[in-house]
């Protein structure tokens, strides 16, 4: 008996089930990428390396930084934080729901596996947010006069110190962009491996 009027399917046959362990592995390089560091600042006056450390949640800055230069170089509105880390949730329940989710979208006289959809909407935002983000440190980064990529000259205002700064993309930013991409690609290819879903 099928049940091609469930929302949700626990089964669908081998090919299934090989793209459900392939969206495992997207969703867990997702995961990886978003723990990852995606840009760092050293600043030559201050000991040790990634003085300002930027993730997709926000920017974590040693105590040198913190206590004497302008809080504007890095930080970020109160509601930034819970909004990225809601959309993260978001992003890995929708992921999850895709794994048994057995319902078609119709768009005019086309009907999309919605499953599909929300694997594609994750990727797309996903890279979106690694552009959004790279957008807004270069548009900060250009209003305090500084590089928000490679050697920069900062001097505080607040403390009217002189510092050197180097600034760079970690790999996390690159495998972030990577794993959206791996989701979009996912989406598109998911009908060769769910044709039909099956008790």
């Amino acid at each position: 008996m099928t049940q091609t009027d469930a929302a949700f399917s626990f089964g669908g046959g081998a090919g299934a089930w090989i793209f459900r362990v392939l969206l495992v592995a997207g969703a867990a390089f997702m995961a990886y990428s978003w723990f990852q560091p995606w840009w760092v600042t050293d600043v030559a006056v201050m000991e040790g390396t990634n003085d300002l450390v930027l993730h997709p949640w926000g920017v974590e800055v040693v105590r040198q930084v913190r206590v004497q230069a302008d809080p504007a170089l890095y930080s970020m509105p109160a509601f930034f934080e819970p909004f990225v880390w809601t959309y993260f949730t978001l992003a890995m329940l929708a992921l999850a729901a895709s794994l048994f989710l057995n319902v078609k979208l119709p768009l005019g006289p086309v009907k999309l596996p919605l499953a599909a959809v929300l694997i594609a909407l994750v990727g797309l935002s996903y890279m979106a947010a690694c552009g959004i983000a790279y957008y807004i440190g270069d548009m900060r980064a250009t209003a305090m006069d500084i590089n928000f990529i490679g050697d920069s000259e900062y001097t505080d205002p607040m403390s009217h110190r002189t510092m050197q700064m180097e600034s760079y993309l970690m790999d996390g930013y690159w495998l972030s962009l990577y794993a959206g991409a791996a989701l979009v690609v996912l989406s598109l290819v998911r009908f060769l491996f769910v044709r039909q879903w099956r008790t």
